[in-house]
């Protein structure tokens, strides 16, 4: 078997999702998906189709680190080019499975487990008072949800309210406009009583059945962290993620080891490389990189069994489709320390359509492992390309 072509198209999802199929002369299509590689990627898929032509798709591994490190001075160890790979990767394993008539998990040593447990970002902002969490809340728990995610940092740097209980700051300050500098990572008074009273009614609304997860999106400097993971102990949340920009790793290491919250980084880190420093250093309690851009499943399962040398659960980040976040599945399903995998289209009506098989993969907060060949689900292309990304080709 060889491959024939190597085609990208996109939709609108969280951001841009790029689609990659790979064709063979046998007949045989993978899809696979890849996120945060923007225009960028599509230009690279497109240059590197040449070389995979005519190519083995079979030799997964010895592909992916070719292309790599024939391009490591383009970027082989992070960026576009480690997402377009990624793209490329989760396609040629759909392929194999379909092939060999088995699903991705079997080629990865088989499952641990049966069923993968799933987290819903919960779209709560810090305007709202308890009543409004407290809906939004119920609404995703009512799906059948056992933990959720919440934003701490939005609206953090505009003017904003806190609403409920807030003695430590005046009336007065609820209606003075606080315009932060974009620039500036430290927390304001305001600002920091925001986020501890969103965990707050976040955590009553949703009860202690229920994990809760927060994330800070990178948004803090050391001091505004150790202060926020200080307050935030009592609340015995899931994870505090991604509280500093993830460039220093000793900083990170810092603001852990004032924390009784388990820390967890890693959507902004690529390749098992990067993941060396940040166990070796204790720096994370928890480690979310995202398989479809990272360097795809692959190097996902060798970042989980690091990540299982020092006993640190794995618990990938996944703003992807139903493709991207089945193929994520298997890597969860192979390795002994997965926790619980992300999902982020609670807002987006077309997560059943945008597949053939036109049913969740995610039921009662689970997502159960089936024995259908590949990834196990199809990429619907004519409902898809409702949702293409404007300025891109189609599959061209």
């Amino acid at each position: 078997m060889k491959i024939t072509s190597v085609k990208t198209a996109a939709t609108i999802g969280h951001g841009m999702h790029l689609w990659v199929k790979v064709t063979t002369d046998a007949g045989i299509v993978g899809i696979g998906e890849c996120v945060h590689g923007g225009h960028q990627a599509i230009a690279i898929i497109r240059n590197l189709e040449t070389k995979l032509i005519g190519r083995d798709p079979f030799a997964i591994d010895a592909l992916i680190e070719e292309l790599r490190r024939e391009h490591v001075f383009d970027g082989g160890s992070a960026g576009a080019l480690i997402t377009a790979l990624t793209g490329i990767e989760i396609a040629l394993w759909d392929i194999k499975g379909k092939s060999l008539g088995v699903p991705v998990y079997e080629l990865l040593g088989g499952k641990f487990r049966d069923r993968i447990w799933v987290y819903c970002d919960c779209q709560v902002d810090p305007g709202m008072d308890f009543d409004e969490i407290e809906r939004v809340v119920h609404a995703v728990l009512a799906k059948g949800f056992t933990a959720i995610k919440i934003d701490l940092d939005i609206g953090a740097y505009s003017a904003g309210r806190i609403s409920g209980n807030a003695s430590a700051i005046t009336d007065r300050c609820f209606e003075q406009t606080f315009v932060k500098d974009k620039f500036n990572y430290t927390a304001m008074q305001r600002e920091h009583e925001r986020m501890l009273q969103l965990v707050d009614m976040v955590t009553r609304a949703a009860g202690k059945d229920v994990a809760v997860a927060a994330d800070l999106h990178t948004r803090l400097d050391v001091p505004s962290a150790i202060r926020l993971v200080r307050d935030l102990a009592p609340y015995h949340l899931l994870w505090l993620e991604e509280p500093l920009p993830p460039e220093n790793i000793d900083a990170l290491r810092e603001v852990k080891s004032h924390s009784t919250v388990p820390i967890c980084v890693g959507e902004n880190l690529y390749l098992r490389f990067a993941f060396r420093e940040l166990f070796e250093k204790r720096a994370a309690d928890i480690v979310m990189p995202d398989l479809l851009k990272c360097g795809g499943l692959s190097d996902g399962r060798k970042i989980a069994n690091l990540a299982e040398l020092y006993y640190v659960p794995f618990a990938p980040h996944n703003v992807s489709s139903p493709i991207g976040t089945m193929a994520t599945a298997h890597v969860c399903a192979s390795i002994p320390n997965f926790l619980i995998l992300e999902w982020h289209w609670n807002e987006r009506p077309y997560w059943t359509t945008i597949i053939k098989q036109k049913q969740d993969i995610i039921k009662n907060g689970y997502i159960k492992l089936t024995d259908r060949p590949g990834i196990g689900v199809d990429l619907d292309e004519e409902v898809a390309r409702q949702h293409q990304y404007p300025g891109t080709t189609w599959f061209d």
